[in-house]
């Protein structure tokens, strides 16, 4: 239960307010779709791209070690923060 509700936090922190939940709302906002529709289609493409996430890191975890694939993520999510920001004092 643990590794669920760390997943689950994990998952659901990093989700709030970025572009994906952006774009649910404004879907939603149109008022030109039913709301069922916004929310089951929202659900099933994170549940799909969840799934590639879950097979891609099953098939890394036997070709490469805890460590390094941490380092590599970690400096991903670094190198996109910073361009982030470069990208915030040019706009």
């Amino acid at each position: 239960m643990t590794a669920f509700l760390t997943v689950f936090a994990a998952v659901f922190l990093a989700e709030l307010g970025d572009k994906t939940q952006i774009a649910t709302f404004l879907f939603s906002a149109e008022g030109e779709r039913p709301k069922s529709v916004v929310f089951v289609a929202a659900s099933l493409a994170l549940v799909v791209s969840s799934a590639f996430a879950v097979l891609l890191g099953a098939a890394a975890e036997k070709h490469l070690s805890a460590i390094p694939l941490k380092l590599v993520a970690g400096g991903g999510f670094i190198i996109i923060g910073a361009s982030m920001i470069i990208g915030q004092f040019r706009a």
